[in-house]
């Protein structure tokens, strides 16, 4: 049976938002120098900030796209701080930004080695191919998130859309790896 519980820990959550508006970028970067655009090289703007500490892609459709937050909540209050921040800065923003989480990656530690050759032959919708990469790649259906197995224990869960389905998907797949016996755990 496990010794230790699961280690989980949100490593990044991407949101999409939208102002439904356009924006001048050319004007956000003369009140925003610390902005970064260059749009021969690709069309969004980039728009950091220090707490939380994220970037926010802002596009002149008003389409934005939030990374580098550690949860749901962080994500949703970055995109409402650069929103407040441009407004600040004398953009008008007329609507508040509709915010859509768009994925979750979280790494885990299980605290005992995977049995990745059995793995691979025992958990559907798996793929397994050493040479390429050392990980197993599992399709978990519900929720809907891809987890990369390593033999030493370590997880690296993507694509859920709440942090609840993270917690699920790792429950999930430890206590498929325990009842097919493909954990190791050192005494």
């Amino acid at each position: 049976m496990p010794l230790t519980k699961p280690i989980i820990s949100i490593e990044n959550v991407v949101a999409s938002a939208t102002v439904e508006q356009k924006l001048d970028l050319n004007e956000i970067t003369k009140k925003f120098p610390d902005t970064e655009w260059n749009p021969d090289r690709f069309p969004g703007l980039v728009f950091r900030i220090k707490n939380p500490k994220t970037a926010t892609l802002i596009f002149r459709t008003g389409k934005m796209v939030c990374t580098g937050a550690k949860s749901e909540e962080l994500a949703r209050s970055a995109v409402k701080l650069v929103v407040q921040k441009l407004r600040k800065g004398g953009i008008k923003v007329k609507k508040d930004a509709v915010v859509v989480i768009q994925n979750i990656v979280a790494s885990i530690n299980l605290g005992g080695k995977i049995h990745l050759e059995q793995a691979a032959r025992t958990l559907p919708r798996s793929m397994y191919e050493p040479e390429q990469f050392p990980g197993l790649i599992h399709r978990m259906l519900d929720p809907k998130t891809v987890i990369l197995l390593f033999s030493s224990g370590k997880l690296v869960c993507t694509g859920a859309k709440k942090e609840a389905d993270v917690y699920r998907s790792v429950n999930n797949i430890h206590t498929l790896l325990e009842e097919k016996k493909l954990m190791i755990y050192d005494q």
